[in-house]
């Protein structure tokens, strides 16, 4: 105990105390690495948030080793700061490296920028998303189909990238789908991942198309592996067939005024306010793909069959 007390006491009495301070103030170089300093460790997060604190702070060590060379004439000091500038740079030009690691192709960086930034996905997350597609970009030229009715194997999971797509069921139009939505959306979240399917509408593209394809046991993969990608599509394709159930719902109208709302199957609301909404008097639903159009739908008491 009295080693500990000695050590101590030697430790904060051994130099003499400050009896007088010195008037003049350091050089700028000081000052200015102090600065640094001050706006360094303001920087934010993520690859971005990182450069821009090693550079600064890298440059304040830099100033204190000119600082501790030039007006203090101490090696120690000089030696310290100059070793944690050159940790400093060599951690940006790590992060810089991953940066550029990290770039995609002008299509990539357009859809990160439009779909996966606005929901705080980092680039390193998105990398894995890329590469599980192969990061590749696929054209469908105009009139081609992407599926056909009772043919095409539910076998990926798509997302268009440009252009337009037609939906169609036995001949009849559907819906448009537009960029940055799933082609095939109803179809995934209809089936399980030990689960085969086809097609039940025909996609055919309007425009000159592009899109990116995830395969269907390759995306499950990475579900499995990241339970934060596996969430986030989860999320993406739930408000995707939201969308086009409201699509599909615009397009239901039945005779004498009156409009089925496909968000309540029970009822239909009439076009006119003063009109009360009338009950139908047989109600089915089946689960299955909200593409499905009700058919036989001619007046208010009328059945509705999937």
């Amino acid at each position: 105990m009295g080693e500990n007390t000695s050590f101590w006491e030697s430790l904060i009495y051994a130099h003499p105390m400050c009896t007088s301070w010195k008037q003049e103030a350091e050089g700028s170089i000081y000052h200015l690495a102090s600065i640094l300093f001050v706006v360094g460790f303001m920087g934010g997060s993520g690859f971005f948030g990182l450069l821009y604190v090693f550079s600064l702070l890298g440059l304040g060590f830099l100033c204190s080793s000119v600082w501790a060379w030039l007006d203090v004439c101490a090696a120690d000091i000089f030696s310290w700061n100059f070793v944690l500038f050159a940790i400093c740079f060599v951690q940006f030009i790590y992060v810089t490296y991953q940066v550029r690691s990290v770039a995609f192709d002008r299509e990539f960086q357009e859809l990160y920028s439009a779909l996966f930034q606005p929901l705080g996905i980092s680039l390193t997350v998105y990398r894995k998303i890329v590469l599980c597609c192969d990061a590749e970009v696929i054209t469908l030229e105009k009139e081609h189909c992407y599926a056909m009715q009772g043919k095409t194997p539910i076998d990926k999971l798509s997302l268009l990238v440009s252009g337009r797509i037609r939906v169609t069921v036995d001949g009849e139009f559907l819906h448009y789908i537009f960029p940055l939505q799933f082609l095939d959306s109803p179809e995934w979240d209809s089936l399980r991942p030990t689960e085969e399917g086809i097609f039940q509408v025909t996609l055919t593209a309007e425009t000159d198309c592009r899109y990116v394809a995830w395969r269907r046991k390759k995306l499950y993969l990475l579900f499995a592996k990241h339970r934060f990608i596996s969430r986030l599509f989860s999320i993406l394709i739930g408000s995707d067939i939201a969308e086009k159930l409201y699509a599909l719902n615009d397009r239901v109208h039945v005779g004498q005024g009156f409009r089925y709302d496909i968000r309540l199957p029970n009822f239909y609301h009439v076009a006119l306010p003063e009109t009360p909404p009338v009950q139908l008097s047989h109600h089915h639903l089946q689960r299955g793909s909200p593409r499905r159009k009700p058919s036989g739908v001619t007046n208010c008491g009328s059945f509705l069959s999937p």
